[in-house]
């Protein structure tokens, strides 16, 4: 039988460059602090910003609902996949995102790709800010549509492009809210502004605002006071809200469509019962318990204030996403195993998910962290540098 010696070749490269990385295998439950090769380690990984992974109320509901329901639902939303908890979770979004309408995907990922590839036709231009997530970039690539990319964040650069385009039948704007590997918000305000000028729609992918922009999580739209200004919304379920999936928020017509049009949507089996009751219950705790988003609030401001004091180059974020810049790839990966060993997972990010050159150690907030363990963080931080020699 053929062998792939040609992927092999190009892992040995990796290996041979340092950037090869073995997927971290975590041996407890998410957490502040979280159990990995035997031992305790603080986590400054994770995008359970809220703590939501463990909160009681979420893991009460799931083992209700696989009581009362089973494991899975044995469909497709469309032909025996929706149970009333699906109908229940999606009205309950759409009234969280004051919007008239919702529906869940699998993942973000999903959500974002059956978004752009069943509403675009070559008839459209999409257009993108270059520094969008992953899945808004493949969701491009399964259209026909036109595609043009501004710079990040540069308003200049998106009017030229309105200005250029007053020919197609639908112009859309697709800018993350909060960008995953920088921590920046986007000027949402600014984008709207054009987009009205212009006549344009926007799409916003709000994965890392949700639970946590906005009156009680509610996102970058709410953040800036554009409610129903913003004609499509994509939400998660998987980080700040602590489960499974993604949603998409807008118009009832939107929706209706995405329900006949959806192809990720259309074809696969709907959320399981004990991810669709702890998904409700996770909008019932923002609603709920403010508090979780203060402290989140409070330790991002604490550590960004001490981090600084370091020394070390930071990415200006603006979000509890701190991104430490190192450049080299390998740097990066050594650096991550140093903290690793000292006691801190702080996983490095390189290229393809950020561009080559830039390579990070990205640190995350969350509302579950203590000011000791922070303050632990911080000293491993301190500690590893020096030893990596970055300082």
């Amino acid at each position: 039988m053929k062998e792939f010696n040609f992927l092999a070749s190009e892992l040995n490269t990796m290996k041979e460059n340092g950037t090869f990385q073995e997927l971290p295998i975590i041996e407890s439950m998410q957490g502040s602090t979280v159990k990995m090769k035997g031992k305790d380690i603080i986590q400054l990984s994770s995008n359970n910003y809220l703590g939501l992974t463990s909160h009681p109320r979420l893991q009460k509901a799931a083992e209700e609902a696989v009581k009362r329901y089973g494991a899975g639902t044995g469909s497709v939303r469309t032909i025996a996949g929706t149970f009333t908890m699906h109908d229940e979770l999606e009205k309950k979004l759409a009234s969280f995102k004051n919007t008239e309408a919702a529906l869940v995907f699998q993942s973000g990922f999903t959500a974002n790709q059956g978004i752009l590839s069943s509403i675009l036709t070559k008839d459209d231009l999409v257009i993108s800010d270059e520094l969008n997530h992953a899945s808004i970039i493949d969701g491009i690539r399964l259209t026909k549509a036109g595609k043009k990319v501004y710079q990040h964040a540069d308003m200049e650069d998106l009017e030229k492009i309105l200005k250029k385009s007053m020919n197609y039948r639908m112009r859309l704007i697709v800018t993350d809210g909060v960008f995953s590997m920088d921590g920046d918000i986007a000027p949402l305000p600014e984008i709207v502004r054009l987009a009205e000028q212009y006549d344009a729609f926007v799409m916003v992918d709000d994965a890392h605002a949700s639970g946590v922009l906005g009156e009680n999580g509610r996102g970058t739209v709410h953040h800036f006071g554009l409610d129903g200004k913003v004609h499509i919304q994509v939400g998660t379920l998987s980080k700040a809200i602590g489960v499974l999936g993604g949603y998409a928020a807008g118009s009832k017509v939107l929706i209706d469509y995405l329900k006949h049009k959806g192809r990720p949507f259309l074809f696969s089996t709907s959320h399981p019962p004990a991810v669709t009751a702890a998904c409700i219950e996770a909008v019932n705790v923002l609603m709920e318990e403010p508090s979780l988003i203060k402290k989140l609030w409070d330790n991002t401001a604490y550590f960004k204030k001490e981090l600084e004091k370091i020394g070390l180059p930071l990415i200006k974020s603006e979000t509890p996403i701190t991104p430490i810049l190192i450049g080299d790839e390998a740097e990066a990966c050594r650096f991550s195993n140093t903290l690793f060993e000292l006691g801190l997972f702080a996983q490095a990010i390189v290229f393809p998910t950020v561009p080559k050159g830039k390579a990070r150690i990205r640190t995350i907030m969350t509302a579950q962290h203590s000011k000791e363990e922070l303050d632990k963080a911080l000293e491993i931080i301190q500690t590893g540098a020096k030893k990596a020699g970055l300082l």
